[in-house]
């Protein structure tokens, strides 16, 4: 056993890389207990005082669609930056909602009176409305009328046209990244030795069962899930009506700076140039620490294409079946 006080050494030297990473989890823990805390305190000084709820209009939310593992934590990071802007991360509203609508579709019950999200849909999309703005307000009372809420919703997505019809004033980011460089990555995430992996097993060990799936097994689940959730947004975002933007992850990582430019321009959204240039240069990926990055960790590679090399072809041609229309639509 080594002793205290002594420097570490061989294999130790991963240990103190993976104390480092920890330590970096723990404190950003603390920092969001201590947010929530100051959110909370505020919350119930307001309610004390007689004052009503409801700073966050439907107009100051932006929501960040796509699906899992194409860059929407990278994104959010940078637009929490800005302004007065407050991350809601995965809320999952859109998952509660529209997986459980879309499922029922074509059911003779669907159509009846007595579903809840069946016949009178202008009466419950009221509903879906008041829902998420209430449940804004109470969790994030501290977002200002000039700040916005950007909610990163990328495991909701199958969700995004119910939400839109629900929320027209919104803003609508369609995040897209290469169907077979998600699915790489998934892939990598859903490892026995990954950081999904050990997040599971700190939450308990209940959601573990995808972890002991064959990968033909995993790839056919992954690409449908994509297949579903950017065909959904992709309908959501074509029939809205206020402001939205399209962001391809290939574009983000190469030209970083011009994109976020983009973004906050065409979503009409203040944005300071020097705050935008901050923003992109504190969360490059060059200044992910070294131990953070590769294969099992949270930041993988970030290089576009690298599903060559991740791939089999066997498992590439499953996804290209799979998700052909959309291939065909964003990367011809």
């Amino acid at each position: 056993m080594r002793r205290l006080g002594t420097p570490f050494v061989g294999g130790d030297a991963d240990f103190a890389a993976k104390l480092r990473q920890a330590e970096r989890r723990l404190e950003k823990q603390r920092e969001r207990i201590r947010k929530q805390n100051r959110e909370l305190a505020e919350l119930r000084d307001r309610v004390a005082d007689g004052g009503e709820l409801g700073n966050i209009k439907p107009e100051n939310i932006a929501w960040i669609f796509g699906t899992a593992r194409t860059g929407s934590t990278w994104l959010a990071f940078m637009m929490e930056e800005i302004q007065e802007n407050t991350i809601w991360r995965e809320p999952y509203v859109g998952e509660l909602f529209g997986r459980f609508y879309y499922s029922w579709v074509g059911n003779k019950h669907f159509q009846t009176k007595h579903f809840i999200l069946g016949d009178h849909k202008e009466s419950w999309l009221k509903s879906l409305r008041s829902f998420v703005l209430s449940e804004a307000n109470a969790r994030f009372p501290r977002v200002k009328d000039g700040g916005y809420l950007i909610v990163k919703e990328p495991n909701g997505s199958v969700g995004a046209p119910l939400i839109m019809e629900a929320l027209p004033e919104s803003r609508l980011i369609f995040l897209v990244r290469d169907p077979r460089d998600v699915i790489a990555s998934s892939l990598d995430a859903f490892g026995k030795d990954s950081w999904l992996y050990e997040r599971r097993i700190e939450e308990g060990g209940e959601r573990t069962a995808l972890f002991d799936m064959q990968a033909d097994e995993l790839v056919e689940k992954f690409a449908n899930r994509y297949a579903q959730n950017i065909r959904n947004v992709k309908e959501a975002y074509e029939k809205h009506k206020g402001p939205k933007v399209l962001i391809k992850y290939e574009e983000l990582r190469r030209d970083t700076l011009g994109t976020m430019r983009r973004l906050f321009s065409t979503l009409g959204m203040p944005a300071d140039d020097a705050e935008i240039a901050r923003a992109v240069e504190k969360h490059a990926w060059e200044n992910v620490p070294e131990e953070a990055k590769g294969s099992g960790k949270f930041y993988r590679k970030a290089s576009p294409g690298s599903w060559r090399n991740d791939l089999t072809p066997g498992h590439a041609e499953m996804v290209e079946r799979i998700t052909a229309p959309l291939l065909e639509a964003f990367y011809p």
